[in-house]
């Protein structure tokens, strides 16, 4: 199960309080500092904000999946936070984003974080995984129900 090795209930905010795409950024990378004591907060925002340069990570129908590559983080981390009032996120149908799947990846992991945001897409693509992620009100939850999505997904 590679969704359930890379997230963690720790660093799943089902009520994020950023309204747009910087803030999400830095409140996502506190959560993860909580279980990545070590990354350097300001190198990580940096990679996400690089990478966000390139081409908006806000993909379609309110989700985004901002990632980036520091040499600051122990193979590959990731947060998900749940926003029911939106973010402006400047996302690609420049729709407000609700969901958001961060990962920070190590260099040396590059492969692995392909592979991740596979799964991560086929598990997105089916709606009804959107909206049941967006119903949850726990960490547990949310982190329980991708935990089970993907082990449905890739039987």
């Amino acid at each position: 199960m590679v969704l359930g090795q890379v997230f963690s209930p720790k660093t799943i905010i089902v009520n994020l309080e950023s309204e747009d795409k910087d803030e999400v950024f830095e409140e996502l990378v506190d959560s993860i500092i909580s279980v990545q004591p070590q990354l350097n907060r300001t190198a990580a925002v940096e990679a996400l904000q690089e990478r966000e340069s390139k081409m908006s990570t806000g993909i379609v129908h309110g989700i985004a999946v901002p990632h980036g590559i520091t040499d600051s983080v122990n193979g590959v981390v990731g947060a998900i936070g749940i926003s029911q009032k939106g973010i402006d996120y400047d996302a690609l149908d420049n729709a407000p984003v609700h969901l958001v799947f961060m990962l920070l990846i190590s260099p040396e992991e590059r492969e692995k974080h392909l592979q991740i945001l596979s799964s991560l897409l086929k598990v997105l693509q089916n709606p009804n995984s959107v909206n049941l992620l967006m119903e949850k009100k726990s960490a547990k939850e949310v982190y329980d129900t991708l935990c089970a999505f993907e082990t449905e997904f890739f039987k």
